[in-house]
């Protein structure tokens, strides 16, 4: 006589729901919550099919887990194609009407620039705000190469410490 599938499930859960949770949880990085979810939808595929749970047939704990591992597979790919969205044209930038944080951090770092001595102001004109590279600025400002290489370090350095007394924080 066949057992009911109340009893098969009792002893289904009996003999594996220890070690189901476990493989659920590491499939699911520890999120316990999606644990119990993939732990619930393997039981509830099993009761479904109960006939399939035969141990003659193979290993039940096997089953399982491999239907678990197909539940997480199938929600990370439902939640992928969920995420990406097909388009025509690429989307139109986002408009930044207010600039007044950027134009507020420009005035900011012009009142930095002046409490510089004027070689350092000199010198950060020239490779960053001109945008030369260092033979340039050396040639413009009639000094040798290492000595832009070093003022230019300094002088970053002095501008930090200037923003920070002015209350600016990266």
């Amino acid at each position: 006589m066949a057992e009911s599938p109340d009893v098969v499930m009792q002893r289904l859960h009996d003999d594996h729901a220890g070690a189901l949770w476990g493989h659920c949880l590491r499939l699911t990085n520890n999120d316990r919550a999606r644990a119990e979810d993939v732990c619930q939808e393997t039981l509830l595929r099993a009761w479904r099919n109960a006939s399939l749970l035969d141990e003659s047939q193979g290993s039940v704990r096997a089953w399982l887990f491999t239907v678990a591992r197909n539940i997480v597979i199938d929600e990370s790919r439902t939640r992928r194609a969920r995420s990406e969205i097909p388009m025509g044209e690429l989307p139109e930038p986002a408009s930044t009407d207010d600039a007044s944080d950027e134009l507020l951090m420009t005035w900011v770092v012009a009142d930095a620039v002046t409490r510089l001595s004027p070689e350092h102001r000199a010198v950060l004109q020239e490779t960053y705000f001109k945008g030369r590279p260092v033979a340039e600025a050396a040639r413009r400002l009639g000094i040798p190469e290492g000595t832009v290489k070093s003022r230019t370090h300094y002088a970053l350095h002095a501008l930090r410490l200037a923003l920070e007394e002015m209350g600016v924080v990266a």
